[in-house]
């Protein structure tokens, strides 16, 4: 059997229309020897009838459970038998040229063995999708209260690497798991990702072992994909807040904690939790402005 040179990995949850809309636009895409799995994390919509009855060259794996991004992500690779593995969020929308670059960008450049598309949001605007390795200064400064006072303060400038032209390429320390190609020879040195990681911060993870071992990280700007952001998410906010802290401190433990002060080690679980707990209550607040002008509105 002929090995593909591509394996598309989508990993799913309740994003029945968006995963419709984005395998149509890899299939038009299609670079003619590739294979594409779903993984679908026990979704309770219609995304497992409809990838069954839509598109029946899909290689569909329905786990019993949401096991989350990072283990239904290492399932699809290990389903997988391309040359590369593209890692692709289901509310994404692949430009049709966008793979023909990608996997071109790939075999000009063998020592990547993480390759980063250009995301852009719906509207055209720039997704800052590659980006620096976390620091403790940029997560206080970066959508907090501080960063009201200071919106353009170096730590979140330098962080989201938003101050240069994201039309050229370069090596970056990691890239969004959203649009993520890897290389097969990098899966068998490195590993696949840290299935901790329940969501986010697993591709941060993954590009901070690629560094370690000698392999570059890449951004691609010649492949496009237009990310919607958050449609899985966005059903679960509060949880999906909390996971995400949850992951930010099993990054800092895995990585920074031999090297980061007594004091700082101490303090920085507090911190992650007030943060945490301030984007819970900040929802909590809007969700409770909406329902009384809505009330409001109703009494009119």
């Amino acid at each position: 059997m002929e090995i593909p040179d591509l394996s598309i990995v989508i990993v799913n949850w309740n994003t029945c229309s968006e995963l419709r809309e984005c395998l149509t636009s890899v299939i038009n895409a299609d670079t003619g020897n590739m294979e594409v799995i779903v993984i679908d994390n026990a979704s309770g919509d219609d995304s497992i009838h409809m990838v069954r009855r839509e598109f029946p060259n899909v290689n569909l794996v329905v786990n019993s459970a949401n096991t989350g991004f990072a283990k239904g992500s290492n399932l699809g690779m290990q389903v997988s038998r391309g040359r590369y593995v593209l890692l692709l969020n289901p509310d994404s929308v692949m430009r049709p040229d966008g793979l023909t670059k990608l996997l071109k960008f790939a075999n000009e450049n063998p020592d990547s063995g993480i390759i980063g598309m250009k995301i852009l949001n719906p509207d055209g605007s720039i997704q800052y999708s590659c980006r620096h390795f976390p620091t403790l200064q940029a997560a206080i400064f970066r959508n907090t209260i501080l960063s009201h006072f200071f919106p353009k303060n170096v730590y979140a400038l330098e962080y989201l690497m938003s101050d240069w032209d994201h039309n050229v390429s370069r090596d970056v320390d990691w890239v969004s798991g959203a649009a993520m190609l890897i290389r097969r020879e990098f899966i068998d040195d490195v590993g696949m990702l840290d299935e901790q990681f329940f969501m986010y911060c697993e591709d941060v993870d993954l590009g901070y072992r690629a560094k370690q071992q000698g392999w570059r990280v890449t951004y691609s700007p010649g492949s496009v994909v237009v990310h919607a952001r958050a449609k899985s998410s966005d059903r679960s906010p509060n949880r999906m807040i909390i996971e995400h802290h949850k992951s930010m401190y099993k990054f800092f433990k895995k990585h920074y904690f031999k090297n980061t002060s007594i004091i700082l080690r101490a303090l920085v679980p507090g911190f992650v939790m007030a943060r945490a707990s301030f984007f819970v209550l900040r929802n909590e607040y809007y969700r409770a402005r909406r329902a009384i002008s809505s009330i409001s509105g109703n009494n009119k």
